[in-house]
């Protein structure tokens, strides 16, 4: 007995040194390669040790997220709102105990104004149907105020799209195809799609970039298909295309965008054929003509004059000429992969731009005729109930949906190596998302936000959300006093020649 305990102490006291020697070989070839490299002034500085600071900086962002900040420090989305939306999407409840825990005080908080008289159950009105272009042959009777932005397939993985096509079907919402095209796997939900026409028109291009009308065609035969977007800038990169890096280009998503396998799709910073205000309607009739449905456009606002130039055209032309819907993004919007630059200091933010451009529509009359859908970190009932107040018609998410099916923000979206299988086409991966799990998630997630921006409307004495006005809401200034959002931004008085066709 005794000789054998011995072997094994012999056996593990060898295993021992010899670890201990591979150990101190492996930093002696690490020492040799740092300090004779010149890439890198700290670990040529400090041999084997400066490789501590690239492993802690990188594991930096993890701990902060879990260990560190505080419930409403985190960017770009705080671990209070994203703690709401996975309550939401699994069904729980979402009341809080003892007080608030977010800090009123910031300059720009929103507080909604209740009444003495709210409005009672009984009393209260789903959200109804809103007509998108009664001009076209086949207007849309959208049915929910609250929807899935723009994500392309390519950007997120077949079990995220699934989920969340069939999702939207549960919930009764629309999802946007984003500028990845329509895919299979967007169809078989069942839900309605809007689908966008971005810079490189993937789906319904020409080899050479151009828009092909046939295919164009046949996108819009799809019954599922009730819109057509097209796509002039988006708030995480104003001024610049999508990118998609050549590892998330697999077969079925070249196939779909009409692309080549394995190589990195960047699309053009701007449509080709849209140079100016008469360019841009002329391809929006051209769309609409093809397809029947109503087409709109997405932007976001930095120069603003050009807004007031499309609505002068407009009425050169006729109202019916119009772009169905505006989507206004926001510019802190987000994506799977842009340049800092432009992700953090270019585009407006939607609290600036969203009055801006309904009060332009107001003045030229058009502000019933253009529908406008707010998106941009609209993740929360307080969010949205805001972006009505303002002046939106819908209001659309992409991060919320994220959110709802699992993104942890572990900001790897851009590197094909997402941890919940969500933007990332590796099958590994994907294996942790549960088509069929996660789309209850998903229709949880849209239909109790929008319970909770009905429950903010009967507060504030209207009977269903799209009655939320401006009146409704206080900004916080800077003496720590808050005033009516519509002293801040007053409706401006329709101009003359165009006061019989203002919004009421």
């Amino acid at each position: 007995m005794a000789s054998n305990i011995l072997s094994v102490l012999s056996t593990l006291t060898y295993m021992f040194v010899f670890a201990i020697g591979l150990a101190l070989i492996a930093i002696v070839v690490m020492f040799i390669i740092d300090i004779t490299q010149n890439q890198d002034a700290v670990r040529r500085n400090y041999p084997v040790i400066g490789r501590f600071r690239k492993i802690f900086s990188e594991l930096g962002e993890f701990f902060r997220q879990y260990f560190f900040a505080m419930d409403r420090e985190e960017m770009p989305f705080n671990r209070a709102e994203r703690d709401w939306v996975a309550r939401a999407a699994k069904g729980e409840s979402n009341t809080v105990a003892f007080g608030s825990t977010k800090n009123l005080d910031p300059i720009g908080t929103p507080i909604f104004v209740n009444c003495p008289f709210p409005t009672l159950e009984q009393d209260a009105a789903k959200t109804s149907k809103m007509t998108i272009g009664p001009y076209c042959a086949k207007p849309y009777e959208a049915p929910s105020l609250f929807n899935i932005s723009g994500m392309s397939f390519g950007a997120l993985s077949v079990p995220a799209v699934q989920a969340l096509a069939h999702g939207a079907k549960m919930a009764g919402c629309w999802m946007n195809t984003g500028e990845g095209a329509l895919s299979p796997y967007h169809l078989e939900g069942g839900c309605d799609i809007v689908f966008q026409i971005g810079t490189a028109k993937y789906g319904v291009r020409n080899d050479d970039g151009s828009l092909n009308d046939d295919k164009l065609r046949k996108v819009a035969d799809h019954k599922q298909v009730r819109m057509f977007e097209i796509k002039l800038s988006q708030g995480a990169k104003p001024g610049k295309g999508g990118i998609l890096p050549g590892a998330k280009v697999t077969k079925i998503i070249a196939e779909v965008r009409g692309i080549t396998e394995g190589e990195s799709s960047i699309s053009p910073n701007r449509h080709p054929e849209i140079d100016s205000i008469d360019d841009l309607l002329d391809f929006i009739a051209h769309v609409r003509k093809i397809t029947g449905k109503p087409t709109g456009v997405k932007a976001v606002l930095g120069a603003y004059g050009w807004i007031e130039d499309l609505c002068e055209a407009i009425h050169k032309r006729g109202i019916e000429s119009a772009p169905d819907f505006f989507t206004l993004d926001s510019g802190d919007g987000g994506t799977g992969a842009a340049p800092m630059p432009l992700m953090d200091n270019v585009g407006l933010q939607i609290d600036e731009s969203l009055p801006m451009l309904s009060d332009i529509f107001h003045r030229y009359g058009l502000r019933d005729r253009i529908k406008i859908i707010a998106s941009g970190k609209r993740i929360t009932p307080a969010d949205v109930a805001w972006t009505l107040c303002t002046g939106a018609d819908f209001v659309v998410s992409a991060r919320g949906f994220m959110f709802s099916l699992g993104c942890i923000q572990a900001l790897k979206c851009n590197k094909n190596t997402c941890p919940t299988g969500i933007t990332t086409h590796d099958p590994r991966l994907q294996r942790g998302l549960d088509p069929q799990d996660k789309k209850v998630k998903v229709a949880n997630y849209c239909k109790n936000l929008v319970h909770e921006v009905e429950t903010i409307a009967h507060s504030c004495g209207v009977d269903e959300p799209r009655k939320l006005r401006r009146k409704h809401v206080r900004i916080v200034q800077t003496n720590g006093r808050s005033v009516p959002m519509d002293e801040l931004y007053p409706r401006p008085e329709p101009l003359p020649e165009y006061v019989n066709q203002a919004a009421e």
